[in-house]
């Protein structure tokens, strides 16, 4: 572990013009499927609240389901939409501010991830670009106009409640093959009509779904953007083979309206392109002059989709990135999910007293 003074980077507040943060860290989002039927209760509450009274510098929360009734693949991961849900969201919100801390709802679909007869609609058939899964196999039919422009509504109006029940952001997920980023990958998205085509054709779906979430929220609040190269079946997977084709990717996004961009990877060392040390957080800085959060990993041993036991690791690698800029803000995952008050022992030079992550506390909320 890094001593007290080389770790001053990662504890300089970040500002932007719409977003002001205590410190350069983030609770990066994590699935917990612990909201029964889709309802985030007191116990949801209070796993936010002890991270935002740790010092936690922005929390994102887990995935929560649009309104579209094949939006999510289980009756206990919670939904964004609905008196009960968003009220229960408010609590969240009210909480955390409380406590001190700022918080942005994920907005999410999970497209074709979902398995006919899952909960909690079980009559809902997965949707997706081309209707075809991950792997490329036919599972039902491609999703409509008139499909797709209601899912955009659904997305925006998602964005309209967060800003109303007081979310100090909003962020879109775009990444791991869910529904966004099978609009971005050629290998789900087939289509022949203005949201298929070419890598930049391809972000039509996501562009109009910015745009309109903007209109919802207006100018002053911040849109975070998540997308990745990897997929949850394919982990070499790849949206951009060089910067050149990264750069045409981002900038349609930007001029539709994101602010930050969540630049999701497994391990948050890793170059993105040959030749370069950046890594995909640093490229899309570099190339799209936004702000960025990079991920993956972070003061731990192993990947996080390996859901094994890993032990501490050294910040030193994080911290320098941090300090030449090469991204601004870091999510942190697993560490978080293992100890609430990661960020304040690490802020304290209590480097003997960060815990190794149990597998077991995937199980747990606390």
């Amino acid at each position: 572990m890094s001593n007290q003074q080389s770790l001053q980077p990662l504890f300089e507040s970040f500002q932007t013009d719409k977003l002001t943060l205590p410190n350069r860290t983030v609770m990066a989002p994590m699935t917990r499927s612990f909201s029964p039927n889709g309802i985030p209760d007191e116990k949801v509450a209070a796993y936010y609240r002890r991270r935002a009274e740790h010092n936690v510098g922005l929390i994102i929360t887990e995935g929560t389901g649009i309104n579209h009734p094949a939006s999510v693949s289980g009756d206990s991961i919670p939904l964004f939409h609905g008196e009960a849900s968003l009220g229960g969201w408010k609590n969240v919100v009210d909480q955390v501010h409380e406590a001190g801390g700022k918080i942005a709802p994920q907005l999410w679909h999970v497209g074709m991830t979902r398995k006919q007869g899952d909960l909690p609609n079980e009559e809902a058939s997965p949707v997706g670009p081309s209707g075809l899964t991950l792997d490329g196999e036919k599972a039902t039919e491609p999703l409509t106009i008139e499909e797709i422009e209601q899912l955009v509504e659904a997305y925006a109006k998602a964005a309209a409640d967060a800003k109303r029940l007081g979310f100090d952001a909003i962020e879109i997920h775009g990444a791991h093959g869910y529904l966004i980023d099978q609009f971005f990958w050629e290998q789900t998205n087939k289509r022949t009509d203005r949201y298929g085509g070419d890598l930049v054709k391809r972000t039509q779906f996501a562009v109009e779904i910015v745009e309109a979430c903007r209109r919802e929220v207006g100018h002053d609040f911040p849109i975070i953007f998540r997308f990745s190269q990897w997929k949850m079946n394919d982990f070499a997977a790849k949206l951009a083979e060089t910067p050149d084709e990264l750069d045409q990717f981002l900038k349609p996004l930007v001029d539709a309206g994101v602010d930050l961009f969540h630049c999701s990877t497994r391990r948050f060392w890793e170059p993105a392109f040959e030749g370069s040390d950046l890594n995909l957080a640093g490229w899309t800085k570099k190339l799209t002059g936004k702000p960025v959060i990079s991920v993956g990993s972070v003061g731990l041993s192993g990947e996080f989709t390996s859901f094994s036991d890993a032990e501490t690791t050294s910040l030193d690698g994080l911290v320098e990135k941090l300090d030449q800029e090469e991204f601004d803000l870091i999510a942190i995952g697993r560490s978080l999910l293992q100890d609430p008050a990661w960020v304040e022992k690490v802020e304290n030079g209590q480097a003997d007293d960060l815990l190794p992550f149990d597998k077991s506390s995937l199980s747990k909320l606390y």
